[in-house]
């Protein structure tokens, strides 16, 4: 399945328009060019494998199947590195969903929303606390931030 997605800084208050809220930690056993990533998501668990970036980091191939938590608590043992710890926090609007990302541990911080479109060129809505566009910019990609972590950022970074 072909993942179209952009990705921004959140600047401003998301928080009154969550509708849902989920603990997420998740670990990659491999990445590059080619990621694999195991994630719990309270309790639920998944493997998923993501192709190369296309357009700028604006799509990308993604495989994604249901495992067990067993097994996710199995193959997390596998993690290159450290992992990544975050609440996601879902917010609609104006008929899109946002997942915003607030990171926790070593990438405490740093907040990210991602909105996920049919098209590359899909037009949408862009609230209020949504700031500069990163998509495509890898040291906000999660598999980056396990071994580059916003708390090493430079001000410049940041």
């Amino acid at each position: 399945m072909l993942e179209i997605e952009r990705k921004f800084r959140v600047v401003g208050d998301y928080k009154p328009y969550v509708h849902r809220s989920m603990h997420l930690v998740q670990g990659y056993i491999a990445s590059g060019r080619r990621t694999v990533r195991v994630r719990i998501a309270d309790d639920k668990a998944w493997l998923t494998i993501k192709g190369p970036s296309k357009d700028g980091g604006l799509s990308r191939f993604e495989w994604e199947k249901d495992i067990t938590l067993r097994e996710a608590l199995e193959l997390m043992q596998l993690a290159e590195g450290s992992v990544i710890e975050k609440y996601r926090h879902l917010v609609e609007f104006e008929g899109h969903t946002f997942e915003v990302d607030e990171f926790l541990g070593d990438n405490l911080g740093l907040t990210i929303a991602e909105v996920e479109l049919q098209s590359p060129d899909e037009e949408f809505m862009r609230p209020e606390w949504l700031g500069d566009e990163v998509t495509g910019i890898k040291r906000y990609y999660n598999s980056h931030l396990r071994a580059y972590p916003y708390s090493a950022w430079s001000n410049e970074e940041r």
